[in-house]
């Protein structure tokens, strides 16, 4: 199949779940082919999902970001790690408690599913990115494990981007907790199907008229393998094709970027 080919079997695509960081743009600058792509995605009528595994930002904050850097969506075209987490603690326990270790976007979707935060006797530990993390919330959240609070992180990415380099992400944060009591995490984000399977039910669309962009092998690509999605693997972020060749398993397809689709 020659590039034109595999250009138009995933234009033909009815639905479209795309990571954000490394897709869409870098930090605070917007990839190349982005705003065509958007559009080209409004104009044909396409549904589609932006999804990420932080979980520190809500979908307000993130549809004001992508403003900023000039493209304008709906805020419920936005899905993270903090939805699907919330979603699924509000599926096992309704109108349980947690305590969080987390930032707004956590916190805020917690308790638009019904939590309420308690740090005497909570359901759940629920951990994700945060720049407030200190000894006294570790400590914290070990002894309500010990207790029988069930631990739960929103992803399981041990770094993330940043424009200063490399930054310790939830799985790295929850790792001391698990260490410190023998207990083990239930990570809910990428590449966990269950985060897909949100994603196809909040679209409204089968698998099979769905594709995955990301750019990362072991989160995204992953992820619609497991849940039998399609994917295509761009090369605008972490990943190229050397680094690609390393894994057991392929995405469907490579292009160097969401450009390539609107070129």
């Amino acid at each position: 199949m020659d590039k034109k080919e595999i250009i138009e079997k995933i234009k033909a695509k009815k639905a479209f779940i795309s990571d954000m960081d490394g897709v869409l743009y870098h930090g605070n600058r917007l990839l190349p082919g982005v705003p065509e792509f958007v559009e080209w995605l409004k104009r044909e009528g396409k549904k589609f999902l932006f999804l990420t595994n932080s979980s520190e930002r809500t979908p307000r904050e993130l549809k004001d970001k992508m403003h900023r850097l000039g493209i304008d969506v709906d805020e419920n075209v936005f899905y993270t790690s903090a939805l699907a987490t919330a979603n699924f603690l509000a599926w096992q326990k309704p109108g349980g408690t947690a305590f969080v270790i987390g930032e707004a976007g956590l916190i805020h979707a917690l308790y638009s599913a019904g939590y309420s935060v308690n740090n005497v006797n909570p359901d759940y530990v629920v951990i994700g990115e945060t720049r407030s993390y200190n000894f006294e919330k570790i400590e914290q959240a070990v002894n309500l494990v010990l207790k029988g609070a069930r631990l739960i992180g929103t992803n399981p990415d041990v770094t993330g981007p940043a424009e200063s380099g490399i930054v310790p992400a939830t799985r790295a944060l929850v790792a001391p907790v698990e260490l410190a009591t023998s207990r083990t995490a239930y990570y809910v984000g990428k590449p966990n199907p269950l985060m897909m399977r949100i994603a196809l039910r909040k679209l409204g669309c089968n698998r099979e008229d769905t594709i995955i962009i990301g750019d990362r092998m072991d989160t995204d690509i992953i992820a619609g393998i497991e849940s039998e999605i399609e994917t295509l693997l761009v090369l605008s972020g972490i990943t190229d094709l050397k680094t690609a060749g390393k894994f057991p398993y392929r995405p469907s397809f490579i292009l160097e970027g969401v450009s390539e689709l609107v070129s």
